[in-house]
């Protein structure tokens, strides 16, 4: 099986598997303990946090050790749920992930602002610095990288307009960080990040807060990571987790190779299969990820199930079962029509995927393709 479902989750790397292991040999008591060995756990988990600090440009006591970025967005919201008055609106952009999307309608129902989002798939700056002239939110949440698109959003130029109104920050670089450089993320107020997208291991994240007062907690029961985050630390994941984004930031030094492997990818589907579009438009994306809308079929799913039979793990976006299509709403708030979105297919490449394996899915999805055609994809938009 070729695997193009990183944006989803990873293949364990050797580095943050062998470091994952060697930390649970050497670390294995609480680094909440008071013996010797809680110390050494308590030591090497203070390791990680500098390691990571210095990553993303931040003070290491700004860093909170989290199950991964779901709660690290959860997190934020919590606590500013109970930190802003009742009044304060809180403004998301409209492509966000599900875990701040959906914590801030819970925690803020109507006192939620939608950024809109240009077709690009960019956020649209012009409106939030024209909105932050007359009124200031309590809280902005704009991500580094759509995990939908891959499209990059422009966090430092959102970042800045926050400051200057004196608002703060928070940024989702789920997506972003692992691939891209991360120096500078830890100018935001708030950000939350994790391996796993990237080769890491799964259920360790990191939120870096803001030094501004102290936080709200989500989790009760423990004064661990400060009392910002109660429970036992996941010493070993953390240093797995920290070992894979040092690797990966030495290897993002240098992605124009593999932005040629993707630009010629799409470049030769919509050449060789009519009636493909590359989703993003020309903007510039993640080198991984490739968002395209696929010719019509009787039923969008075909695609994936075709493609997870000749060898590729891809991933979709919408879901048909039983006729029903749920369109991804990152498309939909691009202004896709709800035909479009629901044709979508995202292919997103790995650190360790080559240049052959990217050929190979062209071919796996002209294919697909041949052998969809027979009453499968639609004539007049394959002619």
């Amino acid at each position: 099986m070729i695997y193009f479902d990183h944006n989803a989750t990873a293949p364990l790397h050797a580095v943050a598997r062998d470091a994952w292991l060697a930390a649970a040999e050497q670390f294995p008591g609480n680094p909440s303990s008071l013996h010797r060995l809680g110390g050494r756990a308590d030591a090497a988990l203070t390791d990680a946090r500098q390691r990571l600090a210095k990553l993303i440009h931040c003070d290491a006591a700004d860093i909170v050790f989290t199950s991964g970025a779901t709660e690290s967005a959860n997190l934020v919201l919590h606590h500013y749920a109970r930190a802003l008055a009742k009044d304060a609106t809180v403004w998301i952009s409209a492509i966000e992930h599900p875990c701040v999307t959906d914590a801030a309608a819970y925690h803020f129902g109507n006192r939620l602002r939608l950024i809109p989002v240009q077709p690009s798939g960019i956020i649209d700056l012009v409106w939030l610095e024209n909105e932050l002239q007359p009124r200031r939110p309590g809280l902005v949440a704009v991500m580094a990288a759509n995990n939908v698109t891959g499209v990059l959003q422009p966090w430092r130029e959102a970042l800045e307009l926050c400051r200057r109104h004196d608002v703060p920050f928070f940024c989702d670089a789920v997506q972003w960080i692992g691939r891209e450089p991360a120096a500078d993320l830890g100018e935001c107020d708030w950000l939350s990040g994790c391996g796993h997208k990237a080769g890491g291991p799964r259920g360790i994240g990191f939120l870096k807060c803001s030094s501004q007062g102290r936080i709200t907690p989500l989790l009760l029961g423990g004064p661990q990571e400060d009392g910002r985050r109660a429970g036992t630390e996941n010493v070993a994941g953390a240093l797995a987790m920290v070992a894979l984004l040092e690797l990966r930031e030495r290897q993002a030094n240098d992605l124009t190779k593999r932005r040629g492997w993707r630009t010629e990818f799409c470049k030769k589907l919509c050449l060789r299969l009519p009636g493909t579009e590359i989703v993003e438009n020309g903007t510039d994306t993640l080198w991984n990820t490739v968002a395209a809308l696929m010719p019509e079929t009787d039923c969008p799913n075909r695609w994936a199930v075709k493609l997870d039979k000749l060898g590729f793990a891809v991933s979709m976006g919408s879901a048909c079962s039983s006729g029903k299509e749920e369109p991804s709403p990152v498309l939909l708030a691009m202004g896709l029509p709800p035909e479009k979105a629901s044709r979508m297919l995202r292919f997103s490449a790995g650190w360790e995927t080559s240049e052959a394996d990217w050929r190979r899915l062209l071919e796996g999805v002209l294919t697909a393709a041949r052998e969809l055609t027979t009453g499968g994809i639609s004539h007049s938009r394959s002619s």
